[in-house]
């Protein structure tokens, strides 16, 4: 399995969350993405780059009980479901952008947390399949070291 199929699996390994989130468009993202004729790469990339960042807020939204990073993830899972081009992903990015504002407006974070969001951001910065991909490599190591017991035993 890929780094970015691993890193989905276990940001959604919840029965009911990989059924709403794990749809084809995100699970075949990197398969699309490595097939599509030229004309279709950008539009590919981006939901690669989608899919990516959705795993990775689900993984900050679990850690700290954060709910702008559910709302987050939300717009980015209805982009990557909604959108036939770059342009309709923008539209829908950008009808909430607010959201991606109040993501970090009082934001506790631990050092895992502060991990996952230079992930989400060195994510959205990426501009090759092979940052993408190194992205999602370290995705999955945090993902198996993540201690989500941390904020309960305050």
């Amino acid at each position: 399995m890929l780094p970015y199929e691993q890193l989905l699996h276990l940001a959604f390994a919840a029965p009911a969350e990989a059924s709403h989130y794990l749809t084809p468009t995100a699970r075949q993202a990197h398969d699309r993405f490595r097939t599509a004729p030229p004309a279709e790469q950008p539009f590919r990339f981006e939901q690669l780059r989608l899919g990516l960042a959705m795993g990775l807020l689900k993984l900050l939204a679990d850690l700290g009980d954060h709910d702008e990073s559910r709302r987050v993830q939300d717009v980015l899972h209805r982009a990557l479901e909604q959108s036939r081009n770059p342009q309709d992903i923008d539209r829908i990015v950008s009808r909430d952008a607010r959201l991606f504002d109040q993501l970090y407006d009082n934001l506790y974070v631990n050092e895992q947390g502060e991990e996952l969001l230079n992930l989400f951001g060195r994510t959205l910065d990426a501009d090759t399949p092979a940052l993408l991909d190194e992205i999602a490599r370290e995705g999955v190591a945090l993902a198996r070291a993540l201690d989500f017991s941390a904020d309960d035993e305050g």
